[in-house]
């Protein structure tokens, strides 16, 4: 389980994150939705402990990220902008990953081939396209079988057919009692994956609820979440 408390992070004169709390419920796909510079990305960054906070809490499984002892095998992330060194082999990218939290190396050709870059694994990434770049950041956040994940944007950049595969693998994921917080800014694709959602702007928790929840009275998720972030 993910549980943030009253958190807030200032960088300067600047509050990115003003007292925000939400928890994120093992078997649920939980959506993070909020305009650019609102406070994902902050929120995402305390909680997988890139930053640290100001004040509050940010915990997986009642701890802090930093105090896991295995990290990758409590919680598999991917960050929108995070990626490999260009000029490594994916396979090899993977493999320091995965000997770095004492992961068996089989484990990287299987979800390599989980995630569709089976025949590309000697590939080095710089000749990887977009969405092959994303599916590769998959790879790495699933490579310690986590009960939870965390993923800013993982459909950025694939086609139709990643995007159906990421919308089933999810749901099936947080079907078998595992925990996933989704951030991205495709309403439509958010609408067909998750099961709740938590609305941040301006640095602060607008809404919260089932997709359900959030959707009555309008005419979809894309126009609920323009009403309670506009100004």
């Amino acid at each position: 389980m993910i549980e943030i408390s009253r958190l807030s992070k200032r960088y300067g004169a600047k509050t990115a994150v003003d007292d925000v709390s939400f928890s994120v419920r093992p078997g649920r796909v939980t959506g993070f939705l909020g305009p650019n510079g609102a406070g994902k990305s902050t929120t995402l960054r305390v909680l997988l402990g890139l930053d640290h906070p100001t004040s509050g809490t940010a915990l997986i499984d009642g701890r802090r990220y930093r105090d896991l002892r295995h990290p990758l095998r409590t919680v598999g992330a991917l960050l929108d902008g995070a990626g490999p060194v260009p000029e490594r082999r994916a396979i090899d990218h993977l493999t320091w990953i995965a000997q770095s939290n004492r992961i068996p190396r089989r484990r990287v050709r299987e979800v390599l081939d989980l995630v569709g870059l089976g025949d590309a694994a000697g590939q080095r990434v710089k000749k990887y396209s977009l969405g092959m770049g994303q599916r590769l950041g998959i790879a790495a956040a699933l490579l310690g079988d986590p009960e939870i994940l965390v993923l800013d944007e993982p459909v950025n950049g694939l086609d139709p057919d990643g995007i159906r595969w990421v919308r089933t693998f999810l749901r099936e994921f947080a079907a078998g009692g595992r925990t996933v917080l989704l951030s991205s800014h495709l309403m439509t694709e958010m609408a067909e994956t998750a099961d709740e959602a938590v609305v941040i702007a301006n640095g602060r928790i607008v809404a919260r609820g089932s997709i359900e929840e959030l959707t009555a009275g309008h005419a979809s998720l894309e126009t609920a979440f323009f009403a309670l972030t506009e100004g």
